[in-house]
């Protein structure tokens, strides 16, 4: 019998949630999808120096000698994303998705340019926009930027998405894909109802999901859905016919190791939906979102998340450039990590306190308990902090 991969793959496009090009080739996804915390979590193996260290010298040249650390690990993290990203698409042959800065999420006209900027730097490498998808927090600013971009030929994927609204915003202004997220939208329930266990068919986020495909295909709608930040297999298997799955190397392991019969849980032919076709303009996104709290809560949270993982990657890459120039390297990496996410101060990190990405508390969490302390993050961290060290 065909592994759940293997029959997932003939019915959904399996994009790897992972900087890991070791884990990509394993899995052989049709796609990938990236984003500055998932490039943390790769900067920290030995193989990827070379990339990193290739972008940081390139960057200190055209910028000048002159300029600070800081300034040129600005300019660098727009080329160290789009390095992994040529990296992948050699081993994919569908795209690869590339995020703006998170910190910009609210700056409609600073997201297009940064787009522009990240397009630009993949076609000066003979790459064309139709293997790139640009990604793009679902605010309404981050929305409305999808829309020029797309009509300027640049394709999107419109990610931290959590309510129906957002997603209903999206398909309106012709964005290629959304990432509606299933496992935070599953963490904000548990949280809330103290409900520990949602079985498959129950759990908030495959609901979510479910809603928006069949919305989408009811009414026409050609942007695509791929379900992401997932915390379990069942929720895959819950959404098997999807447009594309996201999924991470843990869970793609898991399911490359199972021989069950899979069945399509979702048929773009046959789409059941209760919703009316409704359209979203700034006041009925704001009334709608304003009434969830959930996606509300998310959103803002996965911003913060996303913009501490930038702040972080530039904290390790200024650390490594300043060992490549010769001067003195950063030390405290993790105690900055923790001054952002231990936020009630006692000593060991949740995966509820964590503001980054799930993909990289998964990288840090090595024993697998749901907490990261000091010594998780150091042994993380290990390539950056051996060369502090020395």
């Amino acid at each position: 019998m065909a592994t759940l991969l293997e029959q997932l793959s003939s019915m959904t496009v399996v994009v790897a949630d992972t900087g890991d090009l070791e884990a990509i080739r394993t899995f052989t996804p049709r796609d990938a999808t990236t984003n500055p915390s998932l490039i943390l979590a790769a900067a920290q193996i030995p193989a990827y120096q070379s990339l990193i260290d290739e972008a940081l010298k390139s960057s200190r040249e055209r910028i000048g000698m002159g300029v600070p650390v800081e300034e040129v690990v600005r300019e660098a993290i727009d080329e160290i994303c789009v390095l992994f990203g040529k990296e992948i698409l050699k081993i994919v042959p569908g795209r690869v998705s590339t995020e703006v800065d998170a910190r910009l999420s609210f700056d409609k006209d600073a997201t297009i340019a940064k787009a522009r900027k990240i397009i630009a730097l993949y076609n000066e490498s003979g790459i064309n926009n139709d293997r790139v998808l640009i990604k793009i927090a679902s605010t309404w600013e981050g929305i409305k930027a999808a829309e020029e971009l797309e009509k300027e030929g640049i394709k999107c994927n419109l990610t931290l998405l959590f309510g129906f609204p957002q997603a209903v915003a999206c398909a309106e202004a012709g964005v290629t894909l959304i990432s509606p997220f299933v496992g935070r939208i599953l963490d904000w329930h548990k949280k809330k109802t103290g409900r520990e266990n949602y079985p498959g068919k129950e759990d908030p986020g495959v609901i979510s999901v479910t809603e928006i495909f069949n919305y989408f295909k009811a009414y026409g709608y050609k942007t695509e859905v791929m379900g992401a930040s997932f915390r379990n297999v069942d929720e895959i298997i819950e959404l098997a016919g999807c447009d594309l799955l996201t999924i991470s190397p843990k869970l793609l392991d898991q399911l490359n190791k199972t021989n069950n019969v899979l069945l399509r849980k979702l048929n773009s032919s046959d789409p059941r939906t209760n919703h009316e076709k409704i359209s979203i303009d700034l006041n009925s996104f704001n009334k709608m979102m304003d009434k969830d709290d959930m996606a509300k809560e998310k959103l803002d949270e996965g911003i913060k998340g996303f913009s501490k993982a930038i702040e972080t990657l530039e904290a390790q890459l200024a650390h490594r450039l300043a060992v490549i120039e010769g001067g003195s390297a950063f030390t405290h990496v993790v105690q900055e990590i923790f001054m952002l996410n231990d936020l009630d101060g006692d000593g060991c990190i949740t995966r509820e306190e964590w503001l980054g990405s799930d993909a990289v508390f998964d990288a840090l969490d090595n024993d697998h308990d749901g907490r990261l302390i000091q010594e998780d993050v150091k042994s993380g961290l290990g390539a950056a902090l051996v060369l502090a060290r020395a």
